[in-house]
């Protein structure tokens, strides 16, 4: 089935002149062109057309939409990358409603709010306050630190959000005795997996080895056995018997 222009703008909530730009730019073209320039568009544009939408609801630049969908053809691969972000931005916003929420709260009590909450996803000082106790066992056990002077808040603030989400849903998979082979887990790594490659390349085989240093390490271990027991071990069998498929 082919769409005209009127059709897809009315499906999709753009306009004419926006999907004009799309194709004028090379980001998505029509399936056919008549003689009399009449545009039509088939499924697979529709589907395209979905995915710029989610990048622009991430406030990807089109040239950087573009790269992203040449770069990854495989439709699922770049939707599930799309989940996980959109995810972490969900989470980090929650974080920042709940501030304003509890915020509006102390306002209308004429209260003061705690100074220790009052900045919950937003503030620079938290995160080098909480890097120190992790940079003091790095330079001690590996004479290593992780860099504090010029960090981005905003991305800190959506890769906590997306770890919490992942590490959260891992320790629930665990006190429900799921597999490491359950659909969901495997699911929830590829997802990870598909955040964490924003940044830097990772591999299946390299989040396993991740996974398997937070387990030896004393410092990581600890952070993620404090959220519930046997949960380092768990997730390092998860990504092992992910990277072995």
């Amino acid at each position: 089935m082919l769409y005209t222009v009127n059709d897809v703008a009315k499906l999709s909530g753009t306009t004419i002149k926006t999907l004009y730009h799309y194709q004028k730019i090379g980001l998505l073209m029509p399936e056919v062109v008549t003689e009399n320039g009449y545009r039509y568009y088939g499924e697979n544009e529709l589907k395209r057309l979905q995915q710029i939408l989610f990048y622009r609801e991430l406030d990807f630049s089109l040239d950087s939409i573009k790269a992203a969908l040449d770069h990854e053809p495989d439709r699922l691969r770049c939707l599930c990358e799309q989940q996980a972000m959109l995810k972490a931005r969900q989470l980090r916003l929650e974080c920042i409603l709940d501030t304003l929420e509890e915020t509006i709260r102390h306002e209308r009590k004429r209260g003061n709010m705690s100074t220790e909450n009052m900045f919950d996803g937003l503030n620079e000082e938290e995160w080098k306050q909480a890097f120190t106790q992790q940079n003091e066992h790095l330079q001690k056990a590996y004479d290593f630190q992780l860099d504090t002077e010029n960090l981005d808040v905003a991305s800190l603030n959506e890769k906590a959000a997306e770890a919490k989400a992942f590490m959260t849903f891992m320790a629930d998979a665990l006190k429900n005795n799921k597999s490491v082979d359950d659909e969901t887990v495997v699911s929830a790594i590829e997802n990870h997996l598909a955040f964490l490659q924003k940044d830097h390349p990772i591999d299946a085989r390299a989040f396993a080895e991740q996974s398997r240093f937070f387990l030896s390490d004393e410092f990581h271990r600890a952070m993620l056995e404090e959220q519930q027991t046997g949960l380092s071990y768990y997730i390092c069998m998860a990504a092992e018997n992910y990277a072995s498929k």
